[in-house]
């Protein structure tokens, strides 16, 4: 199995080998989501698989009709999916017990510690208390965990209530309780109650989802929602690895078995570079994918089938080539020319904006 077979794959998969009909932006992210950090990378992305994107059919989309939804998906990072499926890529993403949580979110690990108490117990204080605080507003993270912060506090035994209350390490002056209020509201968006609304300026406030959409979000049972995410990861970045898949989603490696398992039956295993694994139902694609044409601009922080992860898969700073020629420039602006045929590139492989 070559390189350059293994990256037209992922580049069809991903839908960047020729852009599909004008409209159907929930098409184009439903493969694995669209990463929207920095601020209006989606933009970009969606352009380089759409034909005729512009930012106000995008704004319809996520604001109006609300056909898409902007939410903290896979690595913590703010990402556009479709709503219908929003479930695969916040369900699906969630850790399913604490020990894999405190992986997860290993920076509030430390100071529920210090507070006696379980991220489990934490999330369950922030969401006993989120709908009070956020029915019928918007409110930025800052604003919104300290609102939800200062109620807890006032629930809690005396001692308990000192240490949540002292400034805690993850901001100057922050309340501890604060900071992880804001560890849990990341858990929040991945069980669906929360979600991002309409920019406002520079800053991406919260909303209430069941408020958002004006219906309760589509669920899906937690195990079927993890074996979906991988489907669609191996899908559009097969072949690969339970570590490939642990650093896209955001977990350890040692973690990785609740989603594996469950799509076990349903892979290949091949050889690329040592030992990967495929779903069956995309080997023959892969013996003949699509050879990709033109140029595609694509944000800079975002995961590329050129460089996602696994082995040869997500070499940090690596810009890979299908063609005979291209380049990457500026830090912003990743581009790839080629002479023959080209492959979407990044400049650099900065850590997702949070």
């Amino acid at each position: 199995m070559s390189r350059r077979d293994v990256t037209a794959f992922r580049l069809a998969s991903h839908g960047l080998t020729d852009r599909i009909g004008a409209g159907a932006l929930g098409d184009a992210a439903s493969s694995c989501g669209i990463q929207d950090s920095p601020p209006g990378s989606a933009l970009l992305a969606l352009h380089a698989r759409v034909e005729d994107v512009t930012a106000a059919a995008v704004d319809d989309a996520l604001v109006v009709r609300k056909s898409l939804l902007r939410t903290w998906s896979m690595r913590g990072a703010p990402y556009v999916v479709p709503t219908a499926d929003a479930a695969v890529f916040t369900t699906g993403v969630l850790p399913p017990n604490e020990k894999a949580l405190r992986r997860f979110l290993a920076g509030v690990a430390p100071a529920v510690d210090e507070l006696g108490m379980t991220i489990t117990e934490a999330a369950a204080l922030t969401r006993e208390h989120v709908g009070a605080v956020l029915t019928g507003r918007r409110l930025a993270i800052g604003e919104l965990g300290a609102e939800i912060a200062e109620r807890i506090a006032a629930t809690l035994p005396a001692g308990q209530r000192a240490t949540w209350e002292r400034e805690g390490p993850y901001a100057a002056g922050q309340p501890l309780g604060e900071g992880v209020v804001h560890f849990c509201l990341r858990i929040l968006t991945l069980e669906q109650v929360v979600c991002f609304a309409e920019r406002d300026g520079g800053t991406a406030p919260f909303a209430l989802t069941e408020e958002w959409l004006g219906h309760a979000p589509a669920e899906l049972d937690p195990a079927e929602a993890r074996a979906e995410l991988l489907r669609r990861y191996l899908h559009c970045c097969g072949p690969s690895t339970r570590a490939g898949f642990a650093a896209w989603i955001g977990i350890r490696a040692g973690d990785v078995e609740p989603w594996w398992s469950a799509v076990a039956d349903e892979m290949t295993e091949v050889e690329y570079d040592g030992a990967a694994w495929i779903l069956a139902d995309d080997a023959e694609e892969l013996r003949s994918p699509p050879a990709p044409r033109g140029v595609r601009l694509l944000p800079p922080a975002t995961p590329t089938p050129s460089s996602t992860t696994g082995r040869r898969s997500c070499p940090s700073g690596v810009v890979a080539t299908y063609g005979r020629r291209s380049e990457s420039r500026g830090p912003s602006s990743p581009t790839v020319r080629s002479r023959e045929s080209g492959v979407p590139a990044r400049r650099g492989d900065r850590s997702p904006s949070r």
